[in-house]
């Protein structure tokens, strides 16, 4: 056998093991790969270590086999936010234990908002869970920090009023707008259902403000608690931006000239 063939073999053998990792469900153990393709151990061994040297593979808690590093980096690449979602859950499940409400990430789509995590809540009354849930972005404490930091386009005129709490309108909206890049951080108090409050904090990339972190549940329990919880998220935002190894350089867009509907 000629070297170029057999290095054809042993590409053609990694690409399998490869194959199977990649389209399972779960992790896979070394026996059952080895099986699968019919390898012998000792060559299964050496190609899953070269797979695993360069990032193609890597083994779980268990000793499992997933896909690695370089699948990850090409889904943050071509779509960011499931990658950006997994991060953030260790800040996700900090602002859970320390606040008892329901915790939320953000992002733009469109012109609406995207859940992408959600932590629940402590408590029997809580939030419901937001994830499939069409909100206006207007009456969502996520929506007006990504307004506020020109990631959604903001509206003009007349807005839909979810309650008599509601922003009636863009201009209200932009006034507010500024009070949200002043203090870090927005909070909608009744203003899609009553009973119902929010609070968000931006957090940062590179670029600017990508997306937002977020509380929300019952007014009773939320409405003495907004200031506090705003410090919070503000703090909490930061660290989400480091663990994502990105720049903290955003600055408010422009200083405020009105206070806003808190």
């Amino acid at each position: 056998m000629s070297s170029s063939s057999g290095g054809t073999q042993a590409v053609d053998r990694a690409a399998a093991l490869l194959d199977l990792v990649v389209r399972a469900d779960e992790p896979v153990r070394f026996t059952d790969l080895s099986d699968e393709t019919g390898l012998a151990r000792s060559t299964t061994s050496r190609l899953l270590a070269a797979l695993e040297r360069t990032d193609l593979v890597e083994r779980d808690g268990s000793g499992g086999y997933v896909a690695g590093p370089l699948f990850a980096l090409h889904a943050a690449v071509h779509d960011p936010w499931p990658q950006v979602a997994r991060v953030a859950r260790p800040v996700l499940e900090t602002v859970a234990e320390r606040t008892g409400e329901t915790v939320h990430l953000g992002v733009p789509r469109g012109a609406g908002v995207l859940h992408v995590g959600q932590v629940e809540s402590a408590y029997l009354l809580s939030a419901r869970d937001w994830n499939q849930v069409d909100v206006p972005a207007h009456c969502s404490s996520l929506g007006k920090v990504l307004y506020a930091y020109d990631l959604l386009p903001i509206p003009s005129g007349r807005l839909e009023r979810r309650t008599d709490h509601t922003v009636p309108t863009g201009d209200a909206l932009q006034r507010e707008l500024a009070t949200i890049r002043r203090q870090r951080y927005a909070t909608t108090i009744d203003e899609l259902e009553t009973g119902l409050s929010a609070i968000a904090a931006p957090v940062e990339g590179r670029d600017g403000v990508m997306c937002a972190i977020g509380v929300s549940g019952p007014t009773a329990r939320l409405q003495d608690r907004v200031a506090d919880f705003g410090r919070l998220l503000v703090q909490q935002a930061g660290e989400l931006s480091a663990l994502l190894g990105l720049s903290r350089s955003t600055q408010p867009r422009e200083s405020p000239t009105e206070e806003g509907v808190a």
